[in-house]
C-alpha cells in the first residue's frame, strides 16, 4: 500500500500518522518527490482501513499495491535511486562504464587492464576472482588471491572494484571490495541474497537465465528488506532457442524495469553475446535504450585469456568504443524528453 501526501502536509501530523501505522506492525518507507511525498507500507495492510487513512488531512491518495515487491517497486520510490561507489556513481543520468578482466589472473595482467579502461574512461574495474564454470575442470579463478590483486590494482588506479562472490561464506574476504556481483546462477540463492541485506555497500545483481523480470525483482527486494538499499540490476542476456550466441541481449529490460522499479540498470554485452565482435553494437544499443551503464570485459591478449577470451575486447577497440558510447549519452542528453 502506498500513502500519498499532500503537498504542504502538516508536520506533526505527519510523524503522527508515521507512528500509528509502525504500531500496526508496518514498515513505513518514506520517499520525498518534487511535487508528493509517498509512505510505502511493507508489511499486512490488509486489516487498515484506507477510507478512514484516506479521509486525513494531509493525505492526497491511498492506494494498494499488487506487485509482491515493494522496496524495489517505483510506487514505493518514484525518484530513481542513485548508487555512490568511492568518486562515481550509478544512475542519476550518468552512462558508467565498468570494464576489466573475466578473471584476474596476474598483478600485471590486471593493472595493465585497469590502467587502460581508466585512460579511456571506465570509473570502476570489474574482474573475477572466484568464477563459476559449468564444468569443474575449467578454470575456477585465483580466489582470494585474486581479490589481494584487484586491490592492487585499485591502488594504482583509483578505480573501485566489482567482483562476484559465489556464497555467504566467502563474504569475510570481500570487506574491502566495493561492489559485491551477484551471478545470473546465483540470483536466487536466497540465503546469500539475505545476508547482503545486511551489508551496507552496491551489490549488482544479474539476471538469472530464464528469470522473469518479477524474479529479478524479488531478488533485489530481498537484499533491500534487510535494509540494503544500494542495489544494481544487470541484464546479461537470457537463454532462448538461439543458438548463435551465448545468449539472447533483452534490450527490452531497460524501458521495462525503468518502468517497474526506481533501481539503476545495466547491460553486459560481454556475456550476452559471448562474441568481442557483437559487444560493440549491442553497448550502443543499451546506451541508447538508456541504461544507467554498461560492464564489459576487456584483456590485453584475449587468445590467451584463461576464461572468456572470446568475448572480451581488446584495450584499443574498449577505447573506441568508450568515445562513441560517451558521445552517444551527451546528445541524448540535449533530447527533449
Amino acid at each position: 500500500m502506498i500513502v500519498i501526501l499532500k503537498k504542504d502536509y502538516d508536520k506533526e501530523q505527519f510523524s503522527g500518522l508515521v507512528a500509528w501505522l509502525e504500531e500496526k506492525g508496518l514498515q513505513v518507507h518514506t520517499s520525498v518527490g518534487e511535487n508528493h511525498t509517498i509512505l510505502g507500507l511493507i508489511g499486512d495492510t490488509s486489516k487498515l482501513d484506507i477510507d478512514l487513512i484516506a479521509a486525513l488531512d494531509i493525505v492526497a491518495d491511498v492506494k494498494r499495491v499488487q506487485e509482491p515487491y515493494k522496496n524495489a517497486n517505483r510506487k514505493f520510490h518514484p525518484m530513481d535511486t542513485v548508487v555512490k561507489v568511492g568518486n562515481t556513481q550509478i544512475g542519476g543520468g550518468s552512462l558508467t562504464l565498468i570494464a576489466g578482466p573475466c578473471s584476474v589472473e596476474s598483478e600485471e595482467q590486471v593493472v595493465a587492464i585497469a590502467r587502460a579502461v581508466k585512460a579511456s574512461g571506465a570509473t570502476l574495474l570489474r574482474g573475477g576472482a572466484f568464477k563459476p564454470r559449468t564444468s569443474p575442470y575449467a578454470f575456477q579463478g585465483m580466489q582470494d588471491e585474486g581479490i589481494r590483486l584487484l586491490k592492487i590494482a585499485r591502488e594504482e588506479t583509483g578505480l573501485p572494484i566489482v567482483s562476484e562472490v559465489m556464497d555467504a561464506s566467502q563474504l569475510p574476504l570481500f570487506e574491502d571490495v566495493d561492489v559485491i556481483q551477484v551471478g545470473a546462477r546465483n540470483m536466487q540463492n536466497f540465503n546469500l541474497l539475505k545476508e547482503l541485506g545486511k551489508l551496507r555497500k552496491p551489490v549488482l545483481i544479474k539476471r538469472g537465465l530464464s528469470s522473469t523480470y518479477e524474479e529479478l525483482l524479488m531478488s533485489a527486494e530481498y537484499v533491500m528488506a534487510g535494509g540494503n538499499e544500494n542495489v544494481i540490476l544487470c541484464e546479461r542476456g537470457i537463454r532462448t532457442f538461439e543458438t548463435y550466441t551465448r545468449n539472447t541481449l533483452d534490450i527490452g529490460a531497460v524501458p521495462v524495469l525503468k518502468k517497474l522499479t526506481h533501481l539503476p540498470i545495466i547491460i553486459d554485452p560481454s556475456h550476452a553475446t559471448g562474441k568481442a565482435a557483437l559487444v560493440p553494437p549491442l553497448a550502443i544499443a543499451a546506451a541508447a535504450a538508456g541504461a544507467d551503464g554498461l560492464i564489459i570485459e576487456v584483456h590485453n591478449d584475449p587468445a590467451r585469456a584463461l576464461c572468456d577470451g572470446p568475448q572480451s575486447l581488446r584495450p584499443e577497440v574498449f577505447d573506441s568504443l568508450a568515445h562513441k558510447l560517451i558521445a552517444l549519452h551527451e546528445f541524448m542528453d540535449t533530447m527533449p524528453q
